[in-house]
């Protein structure tokens, strides 16, 4: 686990530099900054800068191309065939047809692998069409995907190229609210942009984002286009994915841990199938106060709130209010137990279902589904 005196170690460097002039122009690689560890002596003003400047070889700048396939129609206009465009221009009910363009996004990954495997966020290259990889000596290349998880929003990218920097990992098991932290990207499309701020808190769960990460959450500074970027420790080690920020508040950041992180990285660079088991419903605990307004006995089953369209409890046939007495004739009470008990299973297993609606106990066999490739979030169970 860190402790204070670790952050003090890692400006052991700034202060041998000092006092070897020969080396200040030289860069510090990652080992150099893990070595430099000397107890009792402080943080010096570029112990940061010698960090940034060690692992920003290892971070690249991503730039994603999007087509539209077909021109925005207005609402109420349907048109099989792909209109003509060129010189002419098309209108609708007085609105004018947008003719079909493409979109260019920014994100951020960082080398994982010295033969061009780059970990970044699912989110960043999804839908794709063309990805562009800069590097950070320039030099630019074109990346393929070579695996996506959508549970996760971990993604692996592929450029051709060989003896790459590598970033080094480090864990995030034993990262502590208030330990330093450093982030490195391209934030609105300006590269190796570096940040610096402490680890806010850990475990954050953030359905509105991803409800299947408990993440780190920092006041780095991060902004649309450090998504799939790294976040550092001080020994600058990898810590953590930039994936999210709280859009009407300054400088809460989300990053999902590394640990997580490589374990997907792993997977899709073997070509391994990743199974996901899902139903598609969100869940509740029957209270007290709960089973006095629906009438129901407290802690006793689980009350389904809400399900997904397009999902396998929807299809299965189940429905919002459902009390979920048992599954496979075993009793639940809480949703972890609900969960547990689907992931102890495989993608296409049957269970089965006994629930309580409208009074009446009702059997029902569900499939359990892949979990989609985006990530489910709170704004699925609204709609």
């Amino acid at each position: 686990m860190w402790k204070t005196k670790c952050f003090l170690f890692t400006s052991a460097l700034a202060v041998l530099s000092l006092g070897q002039p020969g080396r200040a122009e030289e860069v510090p690689t990652p080992a150099d900054v893990a070595a430099a560890k000397v107890s009792g002596i402080p943080i010096m003003s570029n112990t940061i800068a010698d960090i940034a400047q060690s692992v920003a070889p290892a971070v690249v700048n991503i730039e994603v191309v999007q087509s539209r396939k077909q021109a925005q129609l207005p609402p109420g206009m349907d048109f099989p065939m792909p209109l003509p465009f060129g010189k002419y221009e098309y209108f609708f009910n007085g609105q004018r047809i947008e003719p079909p363009r493409e979109s260019h996004n920014t994100g951020s990954g960082f080398i994982v692998r010295s033969d061009g495997y780059i970990v970044t966020n699912a989110h960043v290259v999804r839908g794709a069409n063309k990805i562009k990889v800069t590097l950070n000596d320039k030099r630019v290349l074109e990346g393929t995907v070579v695996g996506t998880d959508g549970f996760s929003d971990i993604a692996v990218v592929k450029i051709d190229s060989n003896q790459l920097p590598v970033a080094n990992m480090g864990s995030s098991n034993k990262v502590r609210p208030g330990e330093f932290a450093i982030a490195i990207g391209s934030p609105l499309g300006f590269d190796h942009t570096v940040t610096f701020g402490i680890i806010s808190a850990v475990g954050r769960t953030i359905t509105d984002v991803n409800g299947n990460i408990n993440f780190i959450q920092s006041d780095v500074a991060i902004n649309p286009g450090n998504s799939g970027g790294p976040l550092l420790n001080l020994n600058g080690e990898v810590i953590g994915v930039n994936t999210a920020i709280q859009a009407n508040a300054q400088n809460i950041g989300f990053s999902i841990p590394i640990d997580i992180a490589k374990s997907v990285a792993n997977d899709l660079i073997e070509h391994k199938t990743i199974q996901r088991p899902w139903l598609g419903i969100a869940m509740q605990v029957i209270d007290e106060a709960m089973s006095k307004a629906h009438g129901l006995a407290a802690n006793k089953g689980v009350l389904i709130g809400k399900v997904i369209e397009g999902s396998p409890a929807k299809s299965s046939g189940l429905q919002p209010a459902d009390v979920i007495e048992k599954i496979d004739g075993q009793e639940v009470s809480t949703p972890k137990a609900v969960q547990d008990i689907v992931k102890a299973h495989k993608v296409s297993d049957i269970i089965h279902f006994l629930v309580l609606r409208n009074g009446a106990v009702t059997a029902i066999p569900v499939t359990i589904g892949q979990y989609p490739d985006k990530p489910v979030t709170g704004r699925d169970y609204d709609n």
